[in-house]
């Protein structure tokens, strides 16, 4: 027998919900993760405000979320270019980190040279890295029809095998000749550290700065000029797009390539704002990649509202760190961020569809027919 109720997809979708969706998805999770801390024996409404206080009370707080934010902003944004033209690109994780290979590079190849150079050639290094990498999945996908899905989620796990060869397993340019026991990548200089930038007080990554930057370029992208128009007829209607003579493959592997030069860009502010050197265990372990999925979920592929939700999913995390230990629930801030990658994609179903019920049982047996 079959279900009552059916999925009927929307002809329209009403622009009210591209703000109700996220509110209410991080509602829902905020919901269903206040069960599961009641069935921990602790208190929600306490455990919420803490989170609250650790990422956004003081100064020091707000600086700790924005850099936290700083490498989700990249791997978000990265995440919605390709969201938006329908592509799935998971590979933002590997792609960060060839980023950093690449900006790790430069930065020690041109070492001694004027600051802003350094910093120029740290990023630029990084986004072709980023991607060159990225577009191997995009000529796959355009020139043979692969599935992008499982090629990126492979490559993110050739690239973590790559990351640990350059530092564990081979004597590279990467590698410190000097370190024993525990090999290590060689540091960057003191003297090409990325500066921080001081707004209203407080001290701001010089990759958060950019990445609004990047944000920025992409909306106007987007909205006033043909490629984002392409982009977007390509997505909600691609036979369409065909049939006007819309270079499909081209734009395909330009897309991937532009998802992964912004992915590389991160991984280039990840060597000059925070780690100053290639850490390939660190790397792979923060899980960046992966979590700029959910952020460009929540955000709707807008990249504007990434950069805001970078900041929401950045202060959970730093509110994680600050708040370790016995009286805190070690695996709360992923938990939370499952729940919310759950009800981001459940809200995205019931944007794209309605839930009819059907009329009758005669309807159903014409279902049938």
């Amino acid at each position: 027998m079959k279900s009552p109720f059916r999925l009927e997809r929307r002809l329209d979708q009403p622009k009210s919900l591209n703000w109700i969706v996220p509110l209410v998805s991080v509602a829902a999770a905020l919901v269903l993760g206040a069960i599961v801390l009641l069935f921990t024996g602790k208190n929600p409404l306490s455990t919420y405000w803490r989170i609250l206080e650790s990422a956004f009370a003081s100064g020091d707080s707000i600086e700790g979320t924005i850099r936290a934010a700083t490498p989700l902003a990249f791997t978000g944004l990265c995440a919605a270019i390709t969201f938006r033209t329908g592509i799935v690109n998971i590979g933002g994780e590997g792609q960060y980190f060839m980023g950093a290979v690449g900006a790790a590079w430069a930065g020690l190849y041109f070492a001694g040279s004027a600051k802003p150079l350094v910093i120029m050639m740290m990023i630029l290094s990084g986004m072709v890295w980023g991607a060159m990498y990225a577009g191997i999945a995009g000529l796959l996908r355009a020139r043979f029809n692969t599935n992008e899905i499982i090629v990126t989620l492979m490559m993110n796990y050739l690239a973590g095998i790559f990351l640990d060869h350059l530092i564990f397993g081979s004597s590279s340019y990467w590698r410190d000749p000097k370190s024993f026991g525990f090999p290590t990548g060689k540091m960057l200089d003191a003297k090409e550290y990325w500066p921080r930038v001081h707004v209203f007080g407080l001290e701001i990554t010089l990759g958060f700065i950019l990445a609004i930057v990047v944000a920025v370029a992409l909306w106007f992208m987007y909205t006033r000029t043909r490629f984002g128009y392409e982009m977007s007829v390509i997505s909600d209607a691609p036979n369409a797009a065909k049939y006007a003579g819309i270079p499909m493959r081209l734009r395909i592997f330009t897309v991937m390539a532009l998802a992964g030069a912004v992915a590389g860009f991160g991984g280039a502010s990840d060597v000059g704002d925070f780690r100053h050197v290639l850490d390939a265990k660190g790397l792979q372990m923060a899980g960046y990649g992966y979590t700029g999925i959910v952020v460009a979920a929540l955000a709707r592929n807008n990249p504007l509202g990434a950069v805001f939700v970078a900041v929401i999913m950045g202060g959970l995390r730093n509110a994680g760190f600050a708040l370790q230990g016995p009286d805190f629930p070690s695996g709360l801030v992923g938990t939370l961020q499952g729940l919310i990658l759950f009800t981001a994609v459940a809200g995205e179903v019931l944007t794209r569809y309605r839930i009819r019920v059907r009329a009758n049982n005669a309807e159903i047996g014409r279902a049938h027919v």
